[in-house]
């Protein structure tokens, strides 16, 4: 069998690596716009499965070109091409696993165009979102009645520096969106839109982790896929303290605004140079990262009050030498692909990952994840 992996970053290069040590998979191309992305990749895996290609992935003409043939596809991609990397993959008659959970109102309406395809499109299959909405649905599914839903996730430094506390561990364009964009969730049956940065609230994860806070961010596929299955889904980010109060200051005073200012006759977005000026600061001196994840859902089984709830705390791999937020995002995504290259998986069209990972699905791919070193546990 043939997979592709669309962009060669370092979650990319993650997920060419593990595809290329399933014994189904005989081919890996790994497909970036730089040679450079493309090098190290091949570098870093150094498995004879996997070829390298150069190819200009801003076009979805191109994608197709890539995706003929092709048992499926990888999408390892920035969120302005995780649209268009949908319809070729459509259009080329390829199953698609994509990292990016966003504008799944209109990724959904491609549905039928996909079964039309014979192919499933498996959207937002990373950590969060990814993980976070398959214990979710599990969380609902075994209640009698759901109340809420609350989905928390980030990544954090394993060394925290001042002032922001914070590090990007890939696309500084991924974290700004939390600073600016209203956040998705649904109450009552009903979808909402929340302001950015609020519903700020205190959380404890155990040492050496410890205090930090979260606030409201898109909650993504299953503010669709869940709202009329539990009154409140919610989607939240973790930071150390502190971090996302001195954000909203930058915000409030609008550092984050894309609209252009006139300077000594010069249009400059404040965004972008904000971007610039933060760049460096979110840089860190030491690369390891830690991934926390909890979704709690509570709700009624058999007239009582039930809460059930999981965890994660996955730190940098060491003996990998790969950022956790990269492997917590790349092995759920390389093991869908795996299920839907050995039939696993039956369904076409697009459907998101809280869709498949229930039911009697849900315990053998908590299993795979714990065997590829990410460990989920039950806590009540």
């Amino acid at each position: 069998m043939h997979v592709v992996v669309l962009g060669t970053g370092m979650i990319g290069t993650a997920v060419v690596k593990g595809l290329a040590r399933y014994k189904e998979i005989n081919k890996v191309s790994a497909i970036d716009a730089f040679q450079k992305n493309i090098n190290n990749c091949l570098k870093a895996v150094n498995n004879p499965k996997v070829v390298g290609k150069k190819i200009d992935l801003s076009s979805k003409e191109n994608i197709i070109k890539a995706l003929k043939d092709v048992d499926l596809a990888i999408a390892c991609l920035p969120h302005a091409l995780s649209l268009p990397a949908i319809e070729a993959a459509i259009e080329a008659k390829s199953h698609l696993v994509d990292l990016v959970g966003t504008e799944y109102d209109k990724k959904a309406k491609l549905d039928q165009l996909a079964k039309d395809s014979e192919v499933i499109v498996v959207p937002g299959c990373g950590v969060a979102p990814g993980i976070t909405n398959f214990l979710a649905a599990r969380g609902i599914e075994l209640l009698d009645e759901a109340n809420e839903a609350v989905m928390i996730c980030g990544g954090i430094p394993r060394y925290p520096a001042p002032p922001l506390m914070y590090q990007v561990v890939f696309r500084l364009e991924s974290v700004m969106g939390l600073y600016t964009r209203p956040a998705l969730a649904a109450e009552n049956g009903s979808l909402i839109h929340l302001p950015a940065l609020s519903g700020l609230e205190k959380i404890k994860f155990p040492e050496p982790i410890g205090e930090c806070e979260a606030v409201i961010t898109d909650a993504h596929s299953t503010a669709y896929t869940l709202k009329d299955k539990a009154k409140r889904i919610y989607e939240k980010t973790v930071r150390y303290k502190g971090h996302w109060n001195k954000m909203s200051i930058l915000a409030q005073l609008g550092f984050f605004s894309s609209e252009e200012i006139n300077i000594d006759g010069h249009k400059i977005s404040p965004r972008r140079v904000s971007e610039k000026i933060l760049e460096p600061q979110l840089k860190g001196e030491s690369k390891e990262d830690v991934t926390v994840l909890r979704v709690v859902v509570e709700g009624k089984k058999e007239g009582k009050d039930k809460k059930y709830q999981w965890e994660m705390i996955d730190f940098y791999d060491q003996e990998r030498e790969i950022t956790s937020m990269a492997k917590t995002t790349a092995v759920p995504a390389k093991l869908m692909a795996k299920w839907i290259l050995t039939d696993k998986i039956s369904e076409r069209g697009i459907v998101p990952v809280e869709n498949l990972i229930i039911g009697e699905r849900f315990n053998p791919f908590i299993n795979e994840l714990n065997e590829s070193g990410i460990i989920i546990n039950q806590l009540s």
